[in-house]
């Protein structure tokens, strides 16, 4: 699948946190329906028989929607299931080492917090950027806010599209507005919402508006 910049618009990051009332599989489906523009699964806790299980079923739930499917930090998954892409962060196997195992056609993805990484990510071979956490986070501890400065300026600094992260809601993402991210990706904005893809409609709205693209 053709990387595309559009896909950045609405990044939902899973967290099986908050399933119960319904499967992870059910939240994915009705955040796709109500027009999400990538998912990636994110898992820490399961194991590689387990993982792979779940990314079958969800990278096949994607794919029908026409939605890029990306798989956080285990870049063997991510080929065996047939993901679009994978994610690394600043502490996971270099992005020029997952190139040379993924080849030239999956999408690799990179965290970055402040300008020189995001730098070092592109000329590492970065599609694109996960930048923050701009509002904090829900899912990472001792995580303060970014400033929309250095935002600004990781968004001039580099070519590819920049998605942010962090602590993102129907509150406050239009704070985002002019600082030149393509989109933004969320966690418990919709995960943890009571209807997941009633919340995703409105951040799709916002976000629309954030970014100007309708």
């Amino acid at each position: 699948m053709k990387f595309d910049r559009k896909a950045m618009l609405l990044y939902a990051v899973t967290d099986r946190a908050w399933t119960g009332r319904m499967s992870l599989y059910d939240q994915v489906e009705a955040a796709l329906k109500n027009g999400v523009t990538c998912v990636q699964l994110r898992e820490k806790e399961l194991d590689d028989e387990t993982l792979l299980k779940e990314a079958d079923k969800i990278c096949g739930l994607c794919h029908k929607y026409g939605v890029p499917f990306i798989i956080n930090d285990n870049v063997e998954i991510a080929v065996r299931c047939g993901a679009d892409g994978v994610h690394v962060g600043q502490d996971d196997m270099d992005p020029a080492e997952v190139r040379k195992r993924v080849g030239d056609d999956m999408i690799i993805g990179v965290s970055a917090h402040n300008v020189g990484e995001a730098v070092n990510a592109v000329s590492s071979g970065a599609d694109y950027l996960g930048v923050g956490a701009v509002f904090g986070s829900s899912t990472k501890k001792n995580v303060s806010d970014m400033p929309l400065e250095r935002l600004r300026a990781i968004c001039d600094a580099v070519d590819v599209p920049i998605v942010a992260i962090g602590g993102i809601s129907a509150e406050n993402i239009n704070r985002l507005k002019d600082s030149g991210v393509d989109g933004v990706a969320v966690v418990s904005a919709i995960f943890a919402a009571e209807n997941p893809g009633k919340a995703t409609a409105e951040l799709l709205r916002l976000v629309r508006n954030m970014v100007n693209k309708n």
